[in-house]
C-alpha cells in the first residue's frame, strides 16, 4: 500500500503514536516478561470522549516510504504490532483513523486462564512499564499536578511504591481488593475513579486527563510495593453487581 493513499493518513488531525516507541516498549516486554511468563503483550484503544465510535477502526503505519495496515479486533479495540525494520528505521507512525483527543491507549499484557473479573499484578506491573517505554498515555500537561508531576518519564516510575499510572477496568467499579494468599486488602477510595472521587474542579481538570469519559473505571496499584508478590490477585467488584 503507498502512503499517499492511506485512510488513516488523510483524516485530519488523527490520533497517532510512534511506532518506534511502541516496538520499544514491546522490547521491554522480553527483556521484563519473568513479571508475566504466560502472557503476551497487546495494546488496546479506549474511547476519550463520550461520542467517539470505536466500531470499525481501521489503523495503519505509516513512514516516509513504507505503510501497512493493522487489525484491531472489533470485540475488545485490542491489536498487536508486527516488527518492521524499515518503519522503525523511518520513525513511522501508527495511526487509526480517528482525530487527535477522541481515543487513548494502553498495553494489554494477560496472564491467560485467570478467573473473571480478576487481574493479576505482575501482568499490570508489566504494563505500565510497556506503556511507559511505548509512549502511550494521552494526558496534557495542564492536568493537575497529582495526575503528571513526573509521571510519564520513564518506566522506572512503575518502581514507586504508588505510581499514579491510571488502569482502566473492563467496567465502572464498586470496589477493587489486593489478594495474595491469605491477605487481602480493598483499595482505599482516592486510589479509585483519578483520585478525584470529592474533587470539586474533576469537571474542569477531566478534559486534560485521558481518563476524560473513563473516571468510573479508573484505579492505580502499589505497583512499587514488593510485599505484593507478581502472582497477587487483583479482584473487582463492579457497579451493575452491586
Amino acid at each position: 500500500m503507498a502512503p499517499g493513499t492511506s485512510t488513516a493518513k488523510a483524516h485530519r488531525d488523527p490520533v497517532e503514536k510512534s511506532y518506534r516507541k511502541m516496538i520499544r516498549g514491546m522490547d521491554l516486554f522480553e527483556r521484563q516478561r519473568a513479571l508475566s511468563p504466560s502472557a503476551a503483550v497487546r495494546f488496546k484503544l479506549l474511547a476519550r470522549k463520550r461520542e467517539t465510535e470505536m466500531n470499525n477502526i481501521e489503523m495503519e503505519v505509516i513512514g516516509s516510504t513504507v505503510a501497512f495496515a493493522v487489525p484491531v479486533a472489533p470485540e475488545d479495540h485490542t491489536f498487536s504490532l508486527p516488527r518492521n525494520q524499515q518503519a522503525y528505521d523511518e520513525d513511522a507512525q501508527v495511526i487509526p483513523n480517528r482525530k487527535a483527543q477522541t481515543m487513548t491507549w494502553r498495553s494489554e499484557i494477560r496472564t491467560p486462564g485467570l478467573e473473571p473479573n480478576t487481574r493479576r499484578l505482575g501482568d499490570l506491573r508489566l504494563e505500565c512499564q510497556v506503556g511507559m517505554e511505548a509512549g502511550l498515555v494521552s494526558n496534557s500537561s495542564n492536568v493537575v499536578g497529582r495526575l503528571t508531576q513526573a509521571i510519564f518519564n520513564s518506566p522506572a516510575y512503575c518502581d514507586k511504591k504508588a505510581p499514579l499510572y491510571l488502569f482502566f477496568s473492563d467496567r465502572p467499579l464498586f470496589s477493587v481488593a489486593l489478594v495474595a494468599g491469605t491477605r487481602r486488602e480493598i483499595l482505599a477510595i482516592d486510589k479509585l475513579y483519578a483520585a478525584a472521587s470529592d474533587d470539586p474542579g474533576l469537571k474542569d481538570d477531566l478534559p486534560y486527563c485521558d481518563c476524560e469519559v473513563l473516571v468510573d473505571r479508573t484505579y492505580v496499584l502499589p505497583l512499587g510495593d514488593r510485599s505484593w508478590p507478581d502472582d497477587t490477585l487483583i479482584e473487582f467488584e463492579y457497579m451493575e453487581d452491586k
